[in-house]
């Protein structure tokens, strides 16, 4: 009997435990379980339908993959608002050098490159002149999104040529003839970022700097490299993002990434990654990615007008975030 008790006792803790070590990724997937069961009944011939889920599959990646990177620079104690504008100049490079090469894959290395140093510009001018990454990155921002509008002179260009190739087909291609490739390598950059959180000395330097850099600093943590390598993915992962959007609709428009500011950004607070920095998952953030992506369609589809949808993004963020903070002072 005594043993029989015992057993219960320990399977209740570890049932407690697996809740408390889990809790933010159980909020974020009770929210999506809760809007999905929400626009299901308010709209069954549009949420019952498998259309619609592979329409989100060929647009949820683009904000996914950048909210994923971002999530890295939040953990780390950090904010970059840059990355919209990083991604439509890397768009904008991408088009430009593959109509002046003809070659799909200088092009999409150039464009990656230029996003790497886009990142690590940012990490710069944040560790070697100290300045905050909130108000360094709003400026870079306006610059990227400035310098694309006057090298673009406000002026789109086609992508068509692009289409059938092998790459193509291997970025943004229909596996079976449905399932969008990009899903595919949101997935993947989802799992090489988990790895590297979980199971990388990186990773737990990244938490580390977040939670307290000084005490970091004592414990032989480069906090300015850690910095510099969270800021310089940003940019390689927005210009991936960007080639990948561009590529989807087979066209470059000079406003390319405007409007993924305010997704990307409550994707990765819903998912339960503070502002604060130190804690933050990546199975929190791709489920909030799922569900900020879902609300516009499932708010349409409902017969409400689009725009209720930012301030329905407002109030996540709010909501999310005092939850968490609530959540951290209990504990």
């Amino acid at each position: 009997m005594a043993k029989s008790t015992s057993r219960q006792l320990e399977a209740r803790g570890k049932n407690r435990s697996f809740t408390y070590e889990h809790r933010s990724q159980l909020g974020a997937g009770a929210v999506l379980a809760a809007v999905l069961i929400l626009f299901i009944i308010g709209s069954p011939q549009t949420f019952l339908s498998s259309k619609i889920y592979l329409a989100f599959m060929s647009t949820l990646p683009f904000s996914a993959i950048m909210a994923l990177a971002l999530t890295l620079v939040v953990i780390s104690g950090e904010m970059d608002l840059s990355f919209p504008a990083i991604m439509g100049f890397c768009g904008f490079v991408f088009t430009m050098v593959f109509h002046a090469s003809q070659s799909f894959i200088i092009a999409l290395l150039v464009s990656l490159l230029v996003g790497l140093g886009a990142g690590a510009l940012n990490g710069l001018l944040i560790v070697g002149l100290g300045l905050p990454s909130l108000v360094t990155t709003i400026g870079t921002q306006f610059f990227w999104a400035g310098l694309t509008q006057v090298l673009s002179g406000g002026l789109g260009k086609t992508l068509v040529p692009t289409k059938g190739s092998f790459l193509f087909n291997l970025l943004v291609g229909r596996v079976g003839g449905k399932f969008p490739m990009q899903t595919l390598w949101a997935v993947i950059i989802g799992v090489i970022i988990w790895f590297v959180l979980n199971r990388h000395r990186l990773g737990a330097h990244i938490y580390f700097v977040g939670d307290n850099p000084h005490s970091a600093r004592v414990m032989g943590v480069n906090v300015e490299r850690v910095k510099l390598i969270v800021f310089t993915q940003m940019g390689l992962f927005s210009a991936f993002a960007g080639i990948l959007a561009s590529l989807e609709v087979l066209y470059f428009w000079p406003t390319l990434g405007q409007g993924y500011l305010l997704k990307t950004i409550a994707a990765v607070f819903l998912g339960g990654t503070p502002v604060e920095g130190g804690i933050g998952t990546v199975f929190g953030t791709f489920i909030g990615a799922v569900v900020i992506g879902m609300l516009e369609a499932g708010i349409i589809a409902m017969g409400m007008t689009g725009f209720w949808t930012q301030l329905i993004y407002g109030l996540i963020i709010v909501v999310s975030i005092a939850l968490h903070s609530a959540i951290r002072r209990r504990e």
